[in-house]
Order: C-alpha cells, then sequence, then structure tokens
C-alpha cells in the first residue's frame, strides 16, 4: 500500500465558518499550497511582503506533503495576489476582526491509497463501512509528535520535571530525522561544545540557534532564559507534542477499558502501538465517546470512571494533573478543554479503480469532510490497519496540527 504518491493524492480543503466583508480592517486570503508546511508558508508571505509575524493569522496547520487550500488574514494587508513556485495567495475580501481556528468547522479530503492487492482492498473497504457506526478513535498522528528526537523523550516532560538544562537540549542539539542537513550541521556543534558558549558561537552560523549561545555566551546557566528567547510557535509545538502524547495514551487507556479484546486492533503510532475500537454495536459506542479534557492543570479532572484513567496515566510520568502547568514562560500554556474520544467522517464515499502508478493493482480513492482537529491520516492508518507493509506517514515536526 502506498500513501502520497504524488501531491494531487492527498488533496485538503480547510472549510471556513465567516463571511468576507467588504470592508474591514483585516484582509482574507485563500492560500493554495503544494510542498509547503503552512509555517514555511506564512514566512515566504512574511518576506515577501515585508510584513511582521504579528499581523498575519491563519486557522489550520496544514501538511506539506498534499495539495492543500486554506485561509489567513492580514492586518492591513494588500488587495493583491502573491504566486510563487510552491503557493499562491489571493484576495477573496475583508474580516473585523483575525482569521483564526476558531473560525472554520473542519476540512475536506480527497485522498488516493495506491498499490492495493484484492485482499487489502477488501480490508479497507470492510473499514470504510464499519466507521459509518464504530466512528474512528480520534488520536493525535505523527504529524503532532514530530518535534520528539532520537531520544524518544518529550522535552516538555524535561520541563515540567525542572531540568531546564535537558529541555534546551532537546530542543537545540538532539537529532533529529526531519533535520535539514544546516540544522543537523548546528546540532553536531552543539553536541560536540555545549557548555562552552563562546566557542560554540564562533562555529555556528547565523541563525536562531547562534542568537541563543550568544545569549548563553553571556549567561552560561541560565539555560530557562535562553528557552524564552526561542520563537514562540516553536516552543508552542513542543508543549502541545506531550500535551497530545498524554491524551492519546488516555484514550488509549479508556478504549481497552470499555471494550472486549476483539472489538479493537492496533495502529502504529512514532510514540507506539494504540488500539482503536471495530465492530462496536450502538450503545457500545455511546459508552465509549464521551469527551476527554486535555490533561492540563487549567482543565477539570473528571470523576469516574475517566478520572482515575487520567490520573494513572499523568502518574506514569512521574507527574501529577495539578502540576500540568508551563512554569516560568508567560506567553504559552497548555490548552484546556475537551476532546471528543470518536469523530465521524462526514459525507463518506469511495470509489475503485485500476492504480495507474502500479501494473495489476488497485487504487481506493475516498472522500469525507472531518471535523476540525481530526487527523486524515488516522483514517487512514484504520483502513490499512494489520497490514504488512504499513504506509509511512511523513510527519512534519513544523506541522502541529491536526487538519
Amino acid at each position: 500500500m502506498k500513501l502520497r504518491c504524488r501531491p494531487e493524492d492527498f488533496v485538503v480543503e480547510e472549510l471556513p465558518s465567516v463571511t468576507p466583508l467588504e470592508r474591514g480592517p483585516f484582509t482574507l486570503y485563500r492560500l493554495t499550497k503544494t510542498g509547503l508546511g503552512t509555517l514555511e508558508a506564512v514566512e515566504a508571505i512574511r518576506r515577501r511582503w515585508q510584513l511582521e509575524g504579528s499581523r498575519i493569522s491563519y486557522g489550520g496547520l496544514k501538511d506539506r506533503h498534499a495539495i492543500t487550500t486554506q485561509w489567513l488574514s492580514i492586518r492591513g494587508g494588500p488587495w493583491r495576489s502573491l504566486h510563487q513556485t510552491h503557493l499562491s495567495l489571493e484576495p477573496v475580501g475583508y474580516l473585523d476582526r483575525p482569521y483564526t481556528p476558531a473560525q472554520f468547522r473542519g476540512n475536506r479530503f480527497e485522498i488516493v491509497v495506491r498499490d492495493l492487492t484484492d485482499e487489502a482492498l477488501g480490508r479497507a473497504e470492510a473499514a470504510l463501512a464499519d466507521l459509518r457506526t464504530t466512528g474512528l478513535a480520534n488520536y493525535f498522528d505523527d504529524q503532532r509528535f514530530g518535534s520528539v528526537g532520537s531520544s524518544g523523550q518529550f522535552l516538555a516532560e524535561a520541563w515540567l520535571k525542572g531540568d531546564y538544562e535537558r529541555a534546551l537540549w532537546l530542543a537545540l542539539a538532539e537529532p533529529n530525522p526531519h533535520d535539514r542537513p544546516g540544522t543537523r550541521q548546528e546540532k553536531e556543534t552543539l553536541r560536540s561544545l555545549w557548555g562552552r558558549w563562546a566557542e560554540a558561537k564562533q562555529h555556528l552560523p547565523r541563525s536562531h540557534s547562534r542568537s541563543l549561545v550568544t545569549y548563553l555566551a553571556d549567561h552560561p546557566t541560565d539555560y530557562r532564559g535562553a528557552f524564552a528567547r526561542m520563537n514562540r510557535n516553536l516552543r508552542t509545538l513542543y508543549f502541545s507534542a506531550y500535551q497530545s502524547f498524554l491524551w492519546n495514551r488516555v484514550l488509549g487507556r479508556w478504549i481497552e477499558a470499555n471494550t472486549r479484546p476483539e472489538q479493537r486492533i492496533p495502529i502504529r503510532l512514532r510514540i507506539g502501538e494504540l488500539p482503536i475500537p471495530v465492530g462496536l454495536a450502538a450503545e457500545e459506542r455511546q459508552r465509549l465517546d464521551v469527551a476527554i479534557p486535555l490533561p492540563a492543570s487549567r482543565s477539570a479532572l473528571p470523576g469516574p470512571p475517566l478520572g482515575p484513567i487520567c490520573e494513572q496515566v499523568i502518574a506514569e510520568q512521574g507527574l501529577v494533573w495539578s502540576g500540568l502547568r508551563i512554569k516560568y514562560l508567560k506567553d504559552i500554556f497548555f490548552s484546556k478543554g475537551n476532546r471528543p474520544a470518536l469523530f465521524d467522517p462526514e459525507g463518506l464515499s469511495w470509489q475503485v479503480g485500476p492504480d495507474e502508478l502500479n501494473r495489476r493493482r488497485k487504487a481506493l480513492t475516498f472522500r469525507c469532510v472531518l471535523p476540525k482537529g481530526a487527523y486524515a491520516t488516522i483514517l487512514v492508518k484504520r483502513l490499512t490497519a494489520g497490514e504488512p507493509d504499513a504506509i509511512e506517514n511523513r510527519a512534519e515536526w513544523t506541522e502541529a496540527d491536526e487538519t
């Protein structure tokens, strides 16, 4: 089985819930991109039009390995288009407030899964049919965990436990399979010269890392201060990844507690295997489908039977629920709120045809609308669960979201 053989095999369209105005302080644009993550595209727009980053606001983060359409606003943005090799930006109207994640309802997907044998196709179609009754486990997928390096340790865990030097090392020096050559070289330099800041500075090119090392050369042990000077979006991604990891663990335990062994199958994520429910009757699904709080001291701990599961998962990390708050960083927080345990693909349909890229194999094309925050790649993993040639899900560590 193969996914994303070409960009048009994975098409995403963000569905806004706003109506453009004829006038307003914020210009609304439609952004279409291929081969770029959302943050990369926003940075390209900012540089081209020489804008302060604070003027640009967007909804979801979209994967680079796809053709995606989404929306963004620019405070006082120009009424003109921008066309580059991998992106197209078109003005569509105005808003009286910035465009944010609260202003879109979900995403429309068209996804092609290729290189299917007849047996694999049969299993995939059976899984699609089961989704209409069982629904799908609402896990955060690998895109959320691309910031986790070779050690598998979450930076946020080190920070919450007070090991600020380790947290900074994980951010600046730990190898990551998604590092580009320049970043890889910088990290090698920092690993070899860690703590020898003046010497490390001399060996680093102009970069964000070098600016942090410059600060450390003058404040050798102020790891908290150096981390606080990192790009806010990157710091937010680190902590979002850990919160999402904890939430996934809670959902996995909840599924295990509310299904029989034959009613669940494993799917593989970068952070380990997790169970997904299959073949549930209506009353079984109803029992399983609850709102699970995002782990944070600001989120109310639910009562039994879900609350004890939440506490157990957090305790296994050497932490307590009330301690899930980010100290010493005033500009980032763990998200507050609830996330549904299951979701339903809306308007799910599919068709089968010959795979023009792989002789004697079939291609399955499915279309659906997913709610905001749900991952289409989890749906793909459900279709391919148990296959010996599992599909590679190319995670971009700069992509925090979620569809």
